[in-house]
């Protein structure tokens, strides 16, 4: 490959694109939150993502039972959901004790919606980005509202409990 091979590389530009479609739906979840219902309909958010990966702040006891990777479903019992153009920040609680999880989202490998048979899968980004990497991202983040609203929220109690899964079942091999 030469020099002028790799002058567009619209890989990292697709997967800097559909990283914004993660940041977006998790803030019209935040815009849209609402205690008393949760998300709307029957939304969900599967998020796989690296524990090893550099930024992941998730309790010693939780990247020892999940090396390498961990799936988080967010539903009904969640708090402190925030997201920035770096990293996703929320509280869920782990056999009744609420832990804060740390998530960069580049870490994310897999964010599903199987409410609306919605996935994407990404390959994971180094941590440095160069500078065409930052002004896709900054492209990508520019883009207009959602008029309708039609995003959600998340309860933070209720009679449903979360859960941790293996996404290992769905997977080919």
């Amino acid at each position: 490959m030469t020099d002028e091979d790799d002058y567009l590389r619209y890989d990292k530009m697709v997967e800097t694109a559909l990283r914004g479609v993660v940041r977006r739906a998790i803030e019209e979840v935040i815009e849209n939150y609402n205690i008393t219902n949760g998300m709307p309909g029957d939304h969900h958010f599967y998020i796989t993502f690296l524990t090893d990966y550099p930024g992941v702040k998730i309790p010693d006891y939780l990247r020892e039972r999940y090396p390498g990777e961990m799936t988080i479903v967010l539903q009904y019992q969640f708090s402190d959901l925030k997201v920035d153009n770096e990293r996703l920040e929320v509280t869920l609680s782990f056999n009744n004790v609420p832990e804060k999880l740390v998530v960069p989202l580049n870490a994310i490998s897999i964010f599903a919606d199987p409410s609306v048979n919605f996935a994407l899968q990404f390959q994971p980004l180094g941590e440095a980005m160069d500078d065409e990497d930052l002004i896709l991202q900054e492209l990508a983040e520019e883009e207009p509202d959602d008029p309708d609203g039609s995003g959600g929220g998340g309860r933070s109690s209720g009679e449903k409990t979360g859960e941790v899964i293996s996404l290992d079942s769905f997977r080919k091999k």
